[in-house]
Protein backbone atom coordinates (compact mmCIF):
# COMPACT_ATOMS: atom_id res chain seq x y z
CA UNK A 1 0.00 0.00 0.00
CA UNK A 2 1.39 3.39 -0.95
CA UNK A 3 1.82 5.93 1.82
CA UNK A 4 -0.09 9.15 2.31
CA UNK A 5 2.05 12.26 2.94
CA UNK A 6 1.44 13.65 6.41
CA UNK A 7 -0.20 10.48 7.71
CA UNK A 8 1.73 7.64 9.31
CA UNK A 9 1.08 4.11 8.07
CA UNK A 10 2.55 1.23 10.07
CA UNK A 11 1.64 -2.08 8.42
CA UNK A 12 4.37 -3.68 10.51
CA UNK A 13 2.33 -3.17 13.68
CA UNK A 14 -0.42 -5.55 14.85
CA UNK A 15 -4.02 -4.37 14.66
CA UNK A 16 -6.17 -3.43 17.65
CA UNK A 17 -9.90 -3.18 17.00
CA UNK A 18 -11.42 -0.71 19.46
CA UNK A 19 -15.22 -0.43 19.55
CA UNK A 20 -16.29 2.94 20.90
CA UNK A 21 -14.77 6.36 20.27
CA UNK A 22 -16.17 8.06 23.38
CA UNK A 23 -14.23 8.96 26.51
CA UNK A 24 -13.10 5.53 27.65
CA UNK A 25 -12.89 4.16 24.11
CA UNK A 26 -10.65 7.04 23.09
CA UNK A 27 -8.43 6.52 26.13
CA UNK A 28 -8.04 2.87 25.17
CA UNK A 29 -7.46 3.67 21.50
CA UNK A 30 -4.82 6.23 22.39
CA UNK A 31 -2.99 3.72 24.56
CA UNK A 32 -3.20 0.86 22.05
CA UNK A 33 -2.04 3.19 19.27
CA UNK A 34 1.36 3.37 20.93
CA UNK A 35 2.09 -0.21 19.89
CA UNK A 36 -0.65 -1.10 17.37
CA UNK A 37 -2.47 0.09 14.34
CA UNK A 38 -6.02 0.85 15.44
CA UNK A 39 -9.35 0.22 13.77
CA UNK A 40 -11.61 2.64 15.66
CA UNK A 41 -15.32 1.93 15.24
CA UNK A 42 -18.26 3.90 16.59
CA UNK A 43 -21.93 4.31 15.74
CA UNK A 44 -21.09 7.98 15.14
CA UNK A 45 -18.88 7.84 12.08
CA UNK A 46 -18.03 11.53 12.27
CA UNK A 47 -16.85 11.14 15.85
CA UNK A 48 -14.72 8.15 14.88
CA UNK A 49 -13.14 10.10 12.03
CA UNK A 50 -12.49 13.14 14.20
CA UNK A 51 -10.84 11.06 16.91
CA UNK A 52 -8.83 9.12 14.33
CA UNK A 53 -7.59 12.38 12.82
CA UNK A 54 -6.59 13.61 16.26
CA UNK A 55 -4.65 10.43 17.01
CA UNK A 56 -3.08 10.50 13.54
CA UNK A 57 -1.72 13.98 14.23
CA UNK A 58 0.13 12.42 17.14
CA UNK A 59 1.67 9.84 14.82
CA UNK A 60 -0.78 6.95 15.19
CA UNK A 61 -2.00 4.71 12.37
CA UNK A 62 -5.78 4.78 12.89
CA UNK A 63 -8.57 3.63 10.60
CA UNK A 64 -12.06 4.97 11.52
CA UNK A 65 -15.30 3.20 10.74
CA UNK A 66 -18.97 3.94 11.35
CA UNK A 67 -20.46 0.83 12.91
CA UNK A 68 -23.69 0.15 14.77
CA UNK A 69 -22.81 -2.99 16.70
CA UNK A 70 -26.46 -4.00 16.88
CA UNK A 71 -26.69 -4.16 13.05
CA UNK A 72 -25.46 -7.46 11.62
CA UNK A 73 -24.62 -5.84 8.27
CA UNK A 74 -22.50 -3.18 9.94
CA UNK A 75 -20.73 -5.79 12.05
CA UNK A 76 -20.00 -7.85 8.92
CA UNK A 77 -18.45 -4.73 7.35
CA UNK A 78 -16.32 -4.30 10.47
CA UNK A 79 -15.08 -7.87 10.13
CA UNK A 80 -14.26 -7.36 6.45
CA UNK A 81 -12.28 -4.22 7.24
CA UNK A 82 -10.34 -5.99 9.99
CA UNK A 83 -9.61 -8.86 7.60
CA UNK A 84 -8.47 -6.39 4.95
CA UNK A 85 -6.07 -4.90 7.46
CA UNK A 86 -4.52 -8.31 8.00
CA UNK A 87 -6.55 -9.58 10.95
CA UNK A 88 -6.40 -8.40 14.53
CA UNK A 89 -4.20 -8.96 17.53
CA UNK A 90 -6.59 -7.40 20.02
CA UNK A 91 -10.30 -6.60 20.17
CA UNK A 92 -11.43 -4.19 22.89
CA UNK A 93 -15.20 -3.73 23.03
CA UNK A 94 -15.77 -0.54 25.01
CA UNK A 95 -18.99 0.85 23.52
CA UNK A 96 -21.95 0.72 25.85
CA UNK A 97 -24.83 2.72 27.29
CA UNK A 98 -25.26 3.74 30.91
CA UNK A 99 -28.55 3.70 32.77
CA UNK A 100 -28.87 7.36 31.79
CA UNK A 101 -29.80 6.10 28.31
CA UNK A 102 -33.19 5.33 29.89
CA UNK A 103 -34.20 2.62 27.41
CA UNK A 104 -34.31 -0.99 28.59
CA UNK A 105 -34.23 -2.60 25.14
CA UNK A 106 -31.54 -0.32 23.71
CA UNK A 107 -29.23 -0.84 26.69
CA UNK A 108 -29.43 -4.62 26.33
CA UNK A 109 -28.92 -4.40 22.57
CA UNK A 110 -25.85 -2.15 22.70
CA UNK A 111 -24.24 -3.52 25.87
CA UNK A 112 -24.71 -7.26 25.32
CA UNK A 113 -26.08 -8.19 21.91
CA UNK A 114 -23.61 -5.87 20.17
CA UNK A 115 -20.49 -7.32 21.81
CA UNK A 116 -21.79 -10.83 21.12
CA UNK A 117 -22.25 -10.05 17.42
CA UNK A 118 -18.82 -8.42 17.19
CA UNK A 119 -16.99 -11.21 19.01
CA UNK A 120 -18.68 -13.85 16.86
CA UNK A 121 -17.87 -12.00 13.63
CA UNK A 122 -14.22 -11.41 14.52
CA UNK A 123 -13.41 -14.74 16.14
CA UNK A 124 -12.59 -16.40 12.77
CA UNK A 125 -9.88 -13.76 12.33
CA UNK A 126 -8.26 -14.57 15.69
CA UNK A 127 -4.79 -16.07 15.50
CA UNK A 128 -2.50 -17.47 18.20
CA UNK A 129 -1.82 -14.71 20.70
CA UNK A 130 -4.93 -12.71 19.87
CA UNK A 131 -7.23 -11.48 22.62
CA UNK A 132 -10.72 -10.07 23.07
CA UNK A 133 -11.43 -7.77 26.01
CA UNK A 134 -15.07 -7.01 26.85
CA UNK A 135 -15.62 -3.96 29.04
CA UNK A 136 -18.19 -4.99 31.65
CA UNK A 137 -18.89 -3.30 35.00
CA UNK A 138 -18.79 -3.57 38.76
CA UNK A 139 -22.60 -3.77 38.48
CA UNK A 140 -22.25 -7.33 37.21
CA UNK A 141 -20.68 -8.38 40.50
CA UNK A 142 -23.58 -7.24 42.66
CA UNK A 143 -26.38 -8.57 40.44
CA UNK A 144 -28.00 -11.88 41.40
CA UNK A 145 -29.92 -13.05 38.31
CA UNK A 146 -32.22 -16.04 38.56
CA UNK A 147 -31.42 -19.31 36.77
CA UNK A 148 -34.10 -18.38 34.19
CA UNK A 149 -32.33 -15.09 33.46
CA UNK A 150 -28.95 -16.81 33.26
CA UNK A 151 -30.42 -19.11 30.63
CA UNK A 152 -31.69 -16.16 28.56
CA UNK A 153 -28.41 -14.24 28.89
CA UNK A 154 -26.57 -17.29 27.55
CA UNK A 155 -28.03 -16.46 24.12
CA UNK A 156 -26.84 -12.83 23.86
CA UNK A 157 -27.00 -12.57 20.06
CA UNK A 158 -30.73 -13.39 19.92
CA UNK A 159 -32.62 -10.69 17.98
CA UNK A 160 -35.35 -10.71 20.63
CA UNK A 161 -32.95 -10.62 23.58
CA UNK A 162 -34.67 -7.67 25.28
CA UNK A 163 -38.11 -9.26 24.94
CA UNK A 164 -36.82 -12.51 26.42
CA UNK A 165 -35.22 -10.76 29.38
CA UNK A 166 -38.32 -8.64 29.97
CA UNK A 167 -40.45 -11.76 29.81
CA UNK A 168 -38.54 -13.27 32.72
CA UNK A 169 -38.28 -10.05 34.73
CA UNK A 170 -41.83 -8.87 34.26
CA UNK A 171 -42.72 -5.49 32.79
CA UNK A 172 -42.52 -3.67 36.12
CA UNK A 173 -38.91 -4.78 36.64
CA UNK A 174 -37.70 -4.13 33.08
CA UNK A 175 -35.90 -0.93 34.03
CA UNK A 176 -32.78 0.70 32.57
CA UNK A 177 -30.87 -0.16 35.76
CA UNK A 178 -31.83 -3.84 35.42
CA UNK A 179 -30.89 -3.84 31.73
CA UNK A 180 -27.49 -2.34 32.51
CA UNK A 181 -26.61 -4.78 35.29
CA UNK A 182 -27.86 -7.82 33.37
CA UNK A 183 -26.06 -6.79 30.19
CA UNK A 184 -22.81 -6.72 32.14
CA UNK A 185 -23.54 -10.07 33.77
CA UNK A 186 -23.99 -11.37 30.23
CA UNK A 187 -20.53 -10.13 29.27
CA UNK A 188 -18.89 -11.91 32.20
CA UNK A 189 -20.72 -15.09 31.22
CA UNK A 190 -19.74 -14.68 27.58
CA UNK A 191 -16.03 -14.44 28.41
CA UNK A 192 -16.27 -17.68 30.36
CA UNK A 193 -18.48 -19.49 27.88
CA UNK A 194 -16.41 -18.54 24.83
CA UNK A 195 -12.96 -19.16 26.32
CA UNK A 196 -12.78 -22.69 24.94
CA UNK A 197 -13.66 -21.64 21.39
CA UNK A 198 -11.10 -18.84 21.40
CA UNK A 199 -8.56 -21.13 23.01
CA UNK A 200 -8.75 -23.63 20.15
CA UNK A 201 -6.81 -21.14 18.01
CA UNK A 202 -4.55 -20.03 20.85
CA UNK A 203 -6.54 -16.85 21.48
CA UNK A 204 -8.02 -15.46 24.68
CA UNK A 205 -11.23 -13.72 25.73
CA UNK A 206 -11.70 -11.89 29.02
CA UNK A 207 -13.95 -9.29 30.58
CA UNK A 208 -12.84 -6.21 32.48
CA UNK A 209 -15.14 -4.65 35.08
CA UNK A 210 -14.48 -0.99 35.88
CA UNK A 211 -15.88 0.46 39.07
CA UNK A 212 -16.69 4.14 39.31
CA UNK A 213 -14.69 5.76 36.51
CA UNK A 214 -14.68 9.46 35.70
CA UNK A 215 -16.27 9.67 32.23
CA UNK A 216 -18.73 12.15 30.70
CA UNK A 217 -21.39 9.43 30.32
CA UNK A 218 -20.78 8.14 33.82
CA UNK A 219 -21.23 11.62 35.27
CA UNK A 220 -24.79 11.73 33.93
CA UNK A 221 -25.66 8.58 35.84
CA UNK A 222 -25.06 10.32 39.19
CA UNK A 223 -27.99 12.61 38.41
CA UNK A 224 -30.37 9.65 38.07
CA UNK A 225 -28.95 7.18 40.55
CA UNK A 226 -28.88 7.76 44.30
CA UNK A 227 -27.33 4.30 44.52
CA UNK A 228 -24.35 5.37 42.48
CA UNK A 229 -23.86 8.42 44.68
CA UNK A 230 -23.94 6.18 47.74
CA UNK A 231 -21.36 3.82 46.22
CA UNK A 232 -19.03 6.74 45.56
CA UNK A 233 -19.16 7.56 49.27
CA UNK A 234 -18.11 3.99 50.11
CA UNK A 235 -15.18 3.71 47.70
CA UNK A 236 -12.09 2.82 49.81
CA UNK A 237 -9.78 5.04 47.77
CA UNK A 238 -12.25 7.96 48.06
CA UNK A 239 -12.14 8.78 44.38
CA UNK A 240 -13.24 7.63 40.96
CA UNK A 241 -10.82 5.82 38.73
CA UNK A 242 -9.25 7.54 35.75
CA UNK A 243 -9.79 6.38 32.18
CA UNK A 244 -6.03 6.05 31.89
CA UNK A 245 -6.15 3.44 34.67
CA UNK A 246 -8.61 1.38 32.64
CA UNK A 247 -6.31 1.78 29.64
CA UNK A 248 -3.48 0.44 31.84
CA UNK A 249 -5.51 -2.68 32.59
CA UNK A 250 -6.51 -3.15 28.95
CA UNK A 251 -2.91 -2.77 27.86
CA UNK A 252 -1.88 -5.49 30.29
CA UNK A 253 -4.66 -7.90 29.31
CA UNK A 254 -3.82 -7.46 25.63
CA UNK A 255 -0.13 -8.10 26.19
CA UNK A 256 1.90 -11.28 26.30
CA UNK A 257 2.26 -10.72 30.05
CA UNK A 258 -1.37 -11.86 30.29
CA UNK A 259 -0.89 -14.83 27.97
CA UNK A 260 -2.35 -17.32 30.48
CA UNK A 261 -5.37 -15.22 31.43
CA UNK A 262 -8.60 -16.18 29.69
CA UNK A 263 -12.24 -16.87 30.49
CA UNK A 264 -12.26 -14.65 33.56
CA UNK A 265 -12.93 -11.10 34.72
CA UNK A 266 -10.56 -8.41 35.97
CA UNK A 267 -12.25 -6.13 38.51
CA UNK A 268 -10.78 -2.61 38.51
CA UNK A 269 -12.85 -0.77 41.10
CA UNK A 270 -10.57 0.72 43.75
CA UNK A 271 -11.76 -1.86 46.28
CA UNK A 272 -15.43 -0.88 46.10
CA UNK A 273 -16.70 -4.44 45.62
CA UNK A 274 -14.74 -5.52 48.69
CA UNK A 275 -16.15 -2.60 50.71
CA UNK A 276 -19.71 -3.45 49.70
CA UNK A 277 -19.15 -7.07 50.73
CA UNK A 278 -17.62 -6.11 54.07
CA UNK A 279 -19.40 -2.93 55.15
CA UNK A 280 -17.88 -0.95 57.98
CA UNK A 281 -20.02 -0.36 61.01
Amino acid sequence: MSGVPGRIQRPDLPLAVVIGAGGMGLAVARRMAQTHRVLLADIDGEAARAQADSLARDGADVHPLACDVTDTGAVAALSRMAEGLGGFRCLVHVAGLSIAADDFARILAVNLRGPALVATALRPLARPGASAILIASLAAHSARPSPALIEVLAMPAAPDLADRVAGVLGAENATPAAAYALSKVGLLQMARREAADWGRVGARIVSLSPGLIATPMGALAYEKSAGKRAMFAQTPLSREGAMSEIADAVEFLASDRASFISGTDLLVDGGLSAALGYPQG
